[in-house]
């Protein structure tokens, strides 16, 4: 005697119907494997960074918004263990530019974390998505995977912010600017319904807590933590994420 889930989809393919897919027929059996998403930025190159003064130089070391970002989903890893879904997004073009000037294989290190560190070492794949716009990042949250089966749990940006965007290549092309950039205006681009409820949400860059992450919030329907001020990434010389400096600290 077939049993009557069985009866269902038997049903299904005799009438011709369409068969949906899994996780919407079935119910999602784990909650845990809604999709995080890291997003690294990319660095400014060291001939803008000569012109300035000293104490207003950024990014001496190329790594500060890729070796944050796998420190944090490592992180990540050791909290969620296998069920972590992880989705990693890299600015692409300020690392071919900086690896130019450098005359180093920066992709290569990069790609390297994803296939020596976490597929080798850890034994956790985590997914590696190279990015060249704002509009890029906007399209994989709305669908990047499969948002009705597959929500977002958790977004968290390291790299070069001011209150008011992401600012992906700041310096990196233009001296003391950026020319690729998520604004807090097109923000109303995204999906509400691609984050899951009570998702988590954090930018590691400067100010974003002064005005973007309550754009994000009417936007997304979720809470951004922020700094109110700038953020410091000497800390990750003692394994330390980004902290804020000058009394600032973090908002949603």
């Amino acid at each position: 005697m077939l049993r009557p889930l069985t009866l269902v989809v038997s049903l299904v393919v005799l009438l011709g119907l369409a068969v949906p897919d899994a996780d919407a027929f079935f119910g999602s059996k784990d909650k845990a494997r809604n999709e995080i998403i890291i997003v690294s930025g990319g660095p400014a190159l060291q001939a803008w960074e000569t012109l300035r003064r000293k104490i207003d130089q950024h990014d001496q070391w190329w790594g500060n918004f890729i070796r944050s970002a796998k420190f944090r989903m490592t992180q990540i890893v050791k909290e969620k263990g296998p069920s972590a879904n992880i989705t990693w997004m890299v600015y692409r073009p300020a690392y071919e530019r900086r690896a130019t000037e450098q005359g180093v294989p920066l992709l290569q290190y990069i790609e390297s974390v994803r296939d020596e560190y976490f597929a080798r070492d850890l034994k956790h794949p985590i997914r590696l998505v190279w990015f060249d716009s704002g509009d890029d990042v906007i399209n994989y949250i709305n669908s990047g995977q499969n948002r009705r089966s597959v929500k977002i749990g958790g977004f968290e940006y390291f790299g070069h912010s001011n209150m008011y965007a992401f600012m992906f290549d700041y310096s990196n092309h233009i001296s003391g600017a950026c020319r690729a950039w998520l604004h807090q205006d097109d923000l109303k681009k995204i999906k509400r319904s691609a984050f899951a409820k009570g998702a988590f949400c954090k930018s590691w860059g400067c100010h974003t807590g002064e005005s973007m992450s309550a754009f994000w919030r009417s936007a997304t329907g979720t809470r951004m933590w922020g700094a109110k001020g700038k953020t410091d990434y000497s800390p990750l010389q003692h394994d330390r994420l980004p902290e804020i400096t000058d009394g600032g600290y973090w908002k949603h």
